[in-house]
């Protein structure tokens, strides 16, 4: 926007020559996407798309070069009269709102309306009223911004000196995919001609106006109760009947003479849609089409073929009449041109006096006329307010406001203006060049819904001029704000200052930024100056200082809290920047801090001589050379880059510091580079919390694990950082007694445990609980006599975690054996502490099967191993494999059990063969069929068999209690038969007679039974009937229910009996 001129600049006069005529004489279109340019004149047109390339600086930019150019006309003597550029939406569901391909609408004097693609190819075309087409419009869906807002359908309306056509956007957009997609299958193959769905359109014809020149489709609207009735009085008297509910109406707005206005109104329903004979145009004319827009590609063209077919014009359907309903009478004026709203309540209309009259669509009404503006050209611009801009206060469930702006181009005063609606003032004006075009599409994509565009970020230009004499295309685009203050704002003068810092920013003159007043934009304009690559240090600290001073003379009421505290932040940030880059210098001599410090840490060495043999094969394992990138490689951290990944977040009395470049501030104390006492100081008086830097310092550590094992004094350098911050104020709580846990350590446990480079883990773990015991000795020193020993729960803690992390090093360098040459089984798995317990007790035993799979070890080798495990001569293993796995079996002697790790070798072997028969695993089969059975035995039968022991350990009955067990058998049938004669849908007439017959005691008994008890009530009486004899002979004929349990059987057997 820079070169445009100032806002406040309306009246300056364009230098340079002005040329291109011709550009006048053209009809123009433009796709709103910005993508397609077409240039037409007479019969001929040019299609422009766009593309990327890259200046002679280096930069990309976008430019819009011929891909097509050529002849149009198919009829003899007809020339263009309008184009229309239509972007139509991807069906597919990956879309993100770009459009798939754009249809180029061509209107001719013939009257036929011609569908090309981006490449000149003839798709359809259509004889739709016999007349020359003045003027293609399109309207496609915008999503309500509240629910009184009528949802609009999409529509391609045509305009004839006295007809009106309008094509349904949803048939019109399946017609044209599908005349795409034939046109590609005869270029393709030659296929048959498919027929495309015919276009739905209605035609009406436009009464009682003298000439019409323009036209605007309003859509479908819906009248008051109240102008109902007014229009049914003023049309039909006094007598007039009134419909309950008002009737839906398409609104169509003219502009011509006698009226100089014309408003339209169509009840929906009135006239029925109109099927055009789309198969004929198409059938016919496709294959000749398609070759000639090759310019005889093939040389298949036949002339008669051609001149038959142009001879043949389809049947035109008669038009629906169409009275005007009121319009704005104007003998002497003539409209010329008519624009309508993104919002469709206000247009705008341009006339031969130089008038721009802006109309109230609803009210059909003018509301406002501008003078001097002698064949102008019109656009809108409609602006979404940014989020944040209203007032806190304001509740957040609100829609957004939105802001219209008219765009007017006077070419005779090479001026581009920018007016504020509907009663707003000039908001900016720019001198442009005298044979400019201002180009606005009005519509956005075809084919898009409520339902397709959720999630869409459709990206449209509203309104662009083009300049002939350079070539540039330009977007005209509104800050919300300027809807909201006049131009004498200090908002709009801060946007204006905001700008030119961005054009002063290259020659490195920032001192107006503190003629800014508004703190947004100040802030904003801070921002720009600190993201630019071309600023020094040195500048940026000394501008923010000056901004931050100027803020503080400042009266401490009228100061934003918010900028000062964002300057404060950003000037410790730089200073931290500087200091910490003079201390990026080799550390050639050992400081009086490492000397105090180091004797602290001679029992590590203990502790990395139990590690260090794990470590060394670790090491080994992880040496492999793997890919780098440029972008990894070492060197001087930009100030920009710095700043961009630092967020302060000020509270009421700390700062929180999040930031991902820690490499910057910490690595070179690490690897020795930096001197580490200067740079302890510099983090202490950076205050910045101890937390974030220990969080920082931690992610550092981690994050290059493979630059820690190359540098042997990386473990005591680590020890003094990490000794200098828990000795920073607000570290470790001064009330930590050493008989809880502290946030402090178990903060460095946390990002140990979840960490999956477990060598890098386990010493930073070793040497902070070095730290730990040292503090809380001096701690138990101080408060104990010297003959206790000190016994701490933070110490406890810091053995469970070093112990698991020990353990999963093992694991871990075993995962990391590398394969051998073609197998299969996937990568390298990755584990940690914390996965590995969230895993539960099969992870390990799936991580070490699918590397036994890998590594191709037999089930009997595996056995071995197992087998020998924990005995104290071990044969020395043959195979690096065998004597991790054999390690890793020691410390997880629970989750590599033989069984369990016998059931996921075999399941991994399974799932192998499964994903490739040709994997060579059926050898194995065989021997793993036992680890098959003892899964299937944990997995399944086992729970049966245990089930079915409890059992019988519950009912616990010896051969010598058949009294005991008869009775109980004959409960079970009692309930068996309750069931089927009282609660199943078996209660037939015959079966309630035989309950009648049956005993008093015996009835009353099974009604007293509850089948609910029963696992599985439905069982066949033959069962029953058996299972009973077995219960007579078990009870004797003494036994009090020995009777009823014949009675039973004779029920049982009666029911059995029944058909």
């Amino acid at each position: 926007d820079s070169d445009w001129g100032s806002w406040e600049n309306p009246d300056g006069k364009e230098d340079g020559a002005q040329s291109a005529p011709w550009l006048q004489d053209c009809v123009m279109s433009l796709s709103p996407c910005s993508d397609l340019l077409v240039i037409a004149r007479d019969h001929k047109a040019t299609f422009l798309s766009a593309k990327w390339r890259t200046d002679e600086s280096g930069q990309e930019e976008m430019t819009l070069s011929v891909t097509w150019s050529g002849t149009l006309s198919a009829e003899e003597g007809e020339c263009i009269c309008s184009v229309i550029c239509i972007p139509l939406a991807s069906q597919k569901r990956s879309s993100t709102g770009r459009p798939d391909w754009t249809c180029v609408v061509v209107g001719f004097s013939s009257g036929y309306v011609r569908f090309y693609t981006e490449s000149g190819v003839l798709l359809l075309a259509q004889l739709l009223h016999e007349g020359p087409v003045l003027q293609l419009k399109c309207r496609t869906y915008e999503i309500p911004r509240h629910s009184g807002v009528t949802e609009q359908h999409e529509e391609l309306s045509i305009l004839y000196p006295a007809a009106l056509v309008t094509i349904d956007g949803f048939s019109l957009f399946q017609s044209l995919r599908a005349c795409r997609n034939q046109v590609a299958r005869a270029a393709a193959a030659g296929s048959d001609v498919i027929q495309p769905p015919p276009l739905a359109y209605k035609k009406w014809g436009l009464q009682d106006m003298d000439t019409i020149t323009d036209h605007s489709s309003i859509g479908i609207t819906t009248l008051s109760v109240f102008n109902q009735m007014k229009n049914a009085s003023m049309l039909g008297g006094f007598h007039a009947s009134v419909k309950g509910s008002p009737p839906a109406m398409s609104q169509y707005i003219t502009v011509g003479g006698g009226p100089y206005t014309g408003f339209y109104y169509a009840i929906e329903g009135s006239s029925q849609p109109l099927l055009s004979h789309v198969a004929l145009a198409v059938a016919s004319k496709l294959t000749s089409a398609l070759f000639s827009a090759a310019s005889g590609w093939l040389g298949w063209k036949s002339k008669n073929e051609e001149e038959s077919v142009q001879k043949q014009k389809p049947k035109v359907e008669p038009a629906t009449a169409l009275p005007v309903r009121f319009g704005l009478p104007d003998s002497r004026r003539h409209g010329e041109s008519i624009c309508l709203s993104p919002c469709n309540t206000m247009a705008g209309v341009t006339d031969d006096f130089g008038r721009v009259t802006l109309l109230d669509v609803a009210r059909g009404i003018a509301i406002r006329m501008w003078k001097g503006y002698r064949d102008a050209q019109l656009g809108w611009v409609q602006v979404s307010e940014a989020r944040g801009e209203r007032d806190l206060a304001t509740s957040p469930s609100m829609p957004r406001r939105h802001a219209q702006f008219l765009v007017i181009y006077a070419p005779r005063r090479g001026i581009l203006e920018v007016w504020g609606t509907q009663h707003g003032p000039r908001i900016g004006a720019f001198t442009v060049g005298k044979q400019c075009r201002l180009l606005y599409a009005g519509h956005r994509l075809m084919g898009v819904n409520s339902v397709t565009s959720q999630g869409w970020q459709i990206h449209t230009q509203q309104v662009c001029l083009f300049d002939p004499v350079n070539g540039a295309l330009r977007a005209v685009t509104i800050p919300f704000h300027l809807a909201l203050s006049d131009k004498k704002s200090e908002r709009a003068k801060d946007m204006h200052l905001l700008r030119r810092l961005t054009t002063l920013l290259r020659s490195r003159e920032v001192d107006v930024l503190l003629d800014i007043k508004h703190p947004a934009i100040k802030k904003q304009a801070l921002e720009s100056l600190l993201s630019n690559k071309n600023a020094p240090v040195f500048c940026l600290t000394n501008v923010t200082r000056a901004l931050l001073a100027s803020l503080k003379e400042q009266d401490a009421e009228a100061v934003d809290e918010s900028l000062l505290q964002f300057c404060s932040s950003q000037l410790k940030l730089l200073q931290l920047y500087t200091d910490v880059q003079l201390l990026h210098i080799p550390d050639t001599s050992p400081t009086e801090l490492l000397l105090s410090i180091q004797p602290s840490f001679s029992a590590i060495e203990e502790d990395l001589a139990r590690v260090g043999p794990v470590l060394q094969r670790y090491t080994e394992m992880n040496s492999r050379p793997c890919v780098s990138f440029a972008q990894d490689s070492s060197g001087p951290l930009p100030v920009r880059t710095f700043l961009s990944q630092l967020e302060w977040y000020w509270c009421i009395t700390n700062v929180i510091f999040v930031c991902i470049s820690g490499s910057f501030l910490f690595w070179g104390c690490l690897s020795g580079q930096s001197p580490l006492q200067r740079v302890c100081e510099t983090l202490q008086e950076s205050g910045i919390s101890p937390q974030q830097l220990l969080s920082l310092l931690l992610s550092v550590w981690l994050n290059k694990e493979k630059d820690v094992l190359k540098y042997p004094d990386a473990v005591s350098h680590l020890g003094t950082l990490l000794s200098t911050l828990s000795s920073m104020k607000g570290a470790v709580d001064e009330s930590w007694d050493g008989q809880c846990v502290s946030p402090w350590w178990q903060q460095v446990r946390t990002a140990c445990v979840q960490s999956e480079s477990s060598a890098a883990a386990l010493l930073a773990a070793l040497v902070a609980h070095r730290v730990a015991k040292n503090a809380i000795t001096r701690l138990g020193e101080s408060k104990f006599q010297e003959d206790w020993e000190c016994v701490s729960l933070e110490l406890e803690q810091w053995v469970v975690c070093i112990k698991q992390l020990e353990d999963v090093l093992a694991l871990q360098t075993l995962l990391c054996l590398p394969s051998p040459q073609g197998s299969t089984g996937g990568a390298v798995t990755r584990c940690s502490v914390k996965t590995l317990l969230e895993s539960g007790r099969g992870g390990v035993a799936d991580c070490v099967s699918k590397l036994i799979f890998r590594q191709g070890v037999s089930p009997d080798l595996l056995r071995d191993i197992l087998q020998r495990r924990g005995e104290n001569d071990i044969c020395v293993c043959i195979c690096v494999v065998l004597e991790l796995l054999e390690c890793v079996c020691q410390r997880f002697p629970n989750s590599l059990s033989p069984d369990v790790l016998f059931a996921h070798c075999s399941w991994e072997n399974v799932v192998q063969w499964n994903k490739d028969p040709e994997v060579k695993t059926i050898n194995n089969l065989k021997a793993v069929l036992k680890s098959v059975s003892a899964m299937m035995w944990q997995t399944f039968i086992v729970k049966r068999f245990s089930a079915t022991a409890f059992l019988m350990e519950k009912v616990c009955i010896s051969v010598q209690d058949k009294d005991v067990l008869g009775s109980q058998l004959l409960v079970l049938t009692g309930q068996r038969l309750a069931f089927y004669l009282l609660h199943s849908q078996s209660q037939t007439k015959p079966n309630m007679e035989l309950l009648a017959r049956l005993p008093p005691t015996l009835c009353t008994w099974l009604k007293a039974m509850d089948p609910s008890e029963l696992r599985c009530p439905s069982v066949p009486l033959s069962q029953s009937s058996r299972l009973i004899n077995k219960v007579i002979e078990m009870l004797p004929e003494n036994h009090g229910q020995y009777s009823l349990a014949l009675h039973l059987l004779e029920a049982v057997d009666s029911l059995h009996e029944e058909p």
